[in-house]
């Protein structure tokens, strides 16, 4: 009765993919799906196809392409998404004032072509925005209230 249930269960959850693959492939070529709707053969055939081709990991609760089987065409690898990430966040921060990502300008400054004065000015903008955390030993961000004017 349980290998009933999970093999239902895995067909039911093979539909319910292969529909979201067809109706994403269909708006793609709205005109193509428009005059030709897929048949049930269709339908079982790519579900067939997707059964074959992938595996249900229970633990992460995602599919998996199984070992021997390439990503579709256009499917970034985990690792090329990882570098573009890790290069984006080297490149970009999280602004809060504007709740939005800012570029972050150059490389770090040079403290020895900037005048004395310049110094104190950046300094006390620094002690605005951060506080030293006793506890872990380093500067953190605060986040300052805003004025209401």
């Amino acid at each position: 009765m349980k290998r009933l249930i999970t093999n239902t269960a895995s067909a039911m959850i093979g539909l319910a993919l292969s529909a979201v693959c067809l109706s994403s492939q269909a708006q793609g070529s709205a005109a193509a799906a428009a005059s030709q709707p897929l048949t049930r053969a269709q339908v079982k055939m790519e579900r067939q196809e997707f059964l074959r081709s992938h595996s249900w990991d229970p633990v992460n609760e995602v599919w998996t392409v199984k070992p021997g089987f390439e990503a579709p065409a256009g499917v970034k690898s985990r690792a090329e998404m990882k570098a573009e990430r890790d290069e984006f966040l080297r490149n970009n921060r999280w602004d809060v004032a504007t709740r939005s990502w800012v570029p972050i300008k150059g490389g770090p400054r040079r403290l020895d072509t900037l005048t004395r004065a310049e110094v104190k000015k950046d300094t006390q903008a620094f002690l605005r925005t951060h506080r030293f955390d006793e506890e872990l030993g380093q500067w953190v961000e605060t986040h300052p209230a805003k004025s209401s004017q």
